[in-house]
């Protein structure tokens, strides 16, 4: 079996707990480095974080620099999963659920309406509590992903 040239990279700031530690025992069974970056106002114990400013998009702008084709990118910015995908970059967000070039201008879209209405004053929900199950999909949507590009494996 080749070696697999790509790499993980996390968009650390609002990352759930249970995801990292999802995302570091499977990069470690897969043999991948897994990147997280963050603000230094989060505290991320892994040997490859990447401490960022806090400025606005700053930790976003550290994983586009660094995002090669192929690579996975584990993020819920829209924004930032639009610019990995012009890079040829995977996108998977926190709940197994990967991001494509197809549906990513409609997911844009709902996010300047959400925000315009907030803006006018007008409230939205914020995110349901995560749960097993949520961990569960995760893990089931990465594994995939990785699977499906593992060099030594045919379809």
């Amino acid at each position: 079996m080749g070696i697999d040239p790509r790499k993980i990279l996390v968009d650390a700031d609002a990352c759930p707990r249970s995801v990292l530690k999802i995302l570091q025992q499977i990069s470690s069974e897969f043999h991948l480095p897994l990147f997280t970056v963050s603000s230094f106002n989060h505290d991320i114990d892994n040997p490859l974080h990447i401490t960022v400013g806090n400025g606005p998009d700053e930790a976003d702008l550290a994983i586009v620099n660094r995002v090669a084709p192929e690579d996975i990118v584990v993020t819920q910015d829209w924004g930032l999963a639009a610019l990995v995908l012009g890079r040829k970059g995977r996108v998977l967000n926190f709940f197994g659920r990967e991001y494509t070039a197809q549906r990513i201008d409609f997911l844009l879209d709902e996010r300047f309406q959400k925000a315009k209405f907030r803006r006018s004053g007008g409230r939205t929900k914020g995110p349901a509590a995560r749960t097993r199950e949520d961990d569960l999909a995760f893990e089931r949507g990465l594994r995939r992903i990785l699977e499906e590009g593992r060099p030594g494996l045919r379809a």
